[in-house]
């Protein structure tokens, strides 16, 4: 991978009832295809995860996220894609890395299954470390904040401990301050707006905002439901420009080639200020 520009990790939800996309991509041919047409579009890595994560989704079986998910990473990753598999489970990211995957996405952080930090430790794959409060299906998962970045920041501090306590190499964790997981839009824009904080903890930062809803209501403050994907995609790209200026590893995004041009003008200007240029 190009290391000199931030990262475009695309997402392949092979779900019924994913917020953006759920539905689309359910049969293995379409995922496939989809996974392809990603790649062409600019992406590095593909992030294929077989549960939605959406506010009012209920949890799917082992069984049945193993069998989405697995054919596709395994075709993928045979003709050479990048996979992180994204996913809460355990059993589900030691499958996926055995078909293929060379990268764990973890929204919970190893909170949901402790025994996903020891198979970080085991494997040594990268690890995404998420700030996660809960379920956005748990109405208990606390939405408070009195100060969002520090808070934010100590609680993946936290998690990077536990990781390391479990074994997993600190080169190994990624980090990612969860945007819209257990927080309300102005949460996320005191987030964005201080992305450095994270950089500065030492890692390399996952930034994931893509089409969510506190994008959608800069285009349609009234009924953010109704903001087309279009105008998603283009507050996506803002942010990538953002993630990228701060010096992000990675942005996550459902539509790749908008986020990589932008990231790559972000890399161009990087160049020209550089001293040797």
């Amino acid at each position: 991978m190009d290391l000199t520009r931030t990262q475009i990790m695309g997402v392949l939800n092979i779900t019924p009832d994913s917020f953006s996309d759920g539905g689309r991509w359910f049969t293995h041919a379409d995922a496939v295809a989809h996974g392809i047409e990603l790649l062409d579009g600019g992406a590095d890595i593909i992030d294929v995860g077989g549960e939605s994560t959406r506010p009012g989704s209920a949890r799917v079986s082992e069984e049945e996220e193993l069998a989405r998910v697995l054919p596709v990473i395994r075709e993928l990753a045979r003709d050479g894609a990048v996979i992180s598999v994204d996913t809460m489970r355990e059993a589900v990211a030691r499958a996926s890395l055995d078909a293929g995957a060379a990268i764990i996405n973890d929204v919970s952080a190893g909170q949901s299954e402790p025994g996903m930090l020891r198979l970080a430790a085991e494997s040594g794959a990268p690890l995404v470390l998420m700030h996660w409060r809960g379920l956005l299906s748990d109405t208990a998962a606390p939405v408070h904040y009195d100060d969002t970045v520090r808070e934010v920041a100590d609680e993946l501090t936290a998690r990077i401990e536990a990781a390391e306590a479990a074994g997993v190499s600190r080169d190994a964790l990624i980090l990612d301050p969860g945007l819209g997981f257990s927080k309300n839009a102005q949460h996320n824009w005191d987030l964005l707006a201080r992305l450095d904080v994270f950089v500065d903890m030492g890692l390399p930062l996952l930034v994931a905002a893509s089409r969510k809803r506190f994008l959608a209501s800069l285009a349609s403050p009234e009924d953010p439901a109704s903001a087309s994907q279009e105008d998603r995609d283009a507050g996506t790209a803002a942010i990538t420009v953002m993630a990228a200026q701060a010096g992000a590893w990675a942005v996550r995004v459902h539509e790749p080639r908008a986020s990589r041009i932008a990231a790559d003008a972000v890399a161009a200007v990087n160049a020209a200020s550089s001293p040797s240029s």
